[in-house]
């Protein structure tokens, strides 16, 4: 292997794993909402697609607006209206959902509604 193809192999590694880490510490989060909401099978929120049905679910939100979550620019719309919905049935304040699209304080909102009393 040559330099740039090693540096490549290990800027794909760290992507992998940062992208895992993301995806385990957001699934955590989403199951420990569904737990704490009573939603029945919280283990949903570790299959891609199927956590988006476990959202719908616990934001009290029609099946269809799966459909919506597929749409690209409506879908940030509709993840931001889910959260605030997801943050209401946590008994916290719907502005919490709005704070996904600051960049990196996203992060923190799943962890709070999630492990937050």
């Amino acid at each position: 292997m040559d330099t740039q193809s090693s540096m490549l192999a290990g800027l794909l590694g760290m992507y992998l794993v940062f992208f895992g880490v993301l995806y385990i510490y957001t699934a955590l989060a989403l199951m420990t909402i569904a737990t704490k909401t009573n939603t029945q099978n919280p283990w949903l929120a570790w299959i891609p697609i199927a956590n988006i049905f476990l959202m719908l679910q616990i934001a009290k939100k029609p099946g269809w607006w799966f459909i919506l979550c597929l749409v690209p620019l409506v879908n940030i719309v509709i993840f931001v209206i889910l959260w605030m919905a997801i943050a209401e049935a946590r008994n916290k304040p719907s502005w919490w959902g709005i704070l996904l699209i600051v960049p990196l304080v996203g992060l923190i909102v799943p962890g709070y509604l999630a492990w937050s009393d």
